[in-house]
């Protein structure tokens, strides 16, 4: 069992930046290393379906953009926190959502899965980003 907690959504104005924080820990008296788990982010707006946005795989720290937000996000983790960040740089209007992150224990076979919802195990409760003037 995985606990993940977000952090770092806020009201933000177009052009401006953001960096999500999504904090792991085990839930069982085993030790935790988030090195074991692929972690990654979504996201979910108003009305819409939640939209897998990057992950971050366990092991060699390999990383998988999808095409919406190559470019402008930037994930990155931190072993010894347990902690993976979503830098976000000239958010738009169109950012505004939940922003989650998952996690699942292994390595993602075929790349373009990690963005699939069904592969992760654990979520957290998600931060709100909302860009507008």
């Amino acid at each position: 069992q995985v606990l993940l907690v977000e952090s770092g959504g806020s009201l933000v104005q177009p052009g401006g930046s953001l960096r999500l924080s999504c904090a792991a820990s085990g839930l069982t008296a085993s030790p935790f290393y988030l090195d074991d788990y692929t972690i990654a982010w979504f996201r979910q707006a108003p009305g819409k379906e939640r939209e897998g946005l990057s992950y971050i795989s366990n092991g060699f720290d390999n990383t998988y953009y999808a095409d919406s937000v190559k470019g402008r996000f930037t994930i990155s983790k931190d072993n010894a926190k347990n902690t993976v960040y979503l830098q976000i740089h000239s958010l738009k209007p169109e950012d505004t959502a939940v922003y989650y992150c998952a996690a699942f224990r292994g390595m993602v076979a075929v790349q373009a899965t990690g963005l699939m919802k069904s592969v992760y195990d654990y979520w957290g409760q998600g931060t709100q980003v909302t860009v507008s003037s």
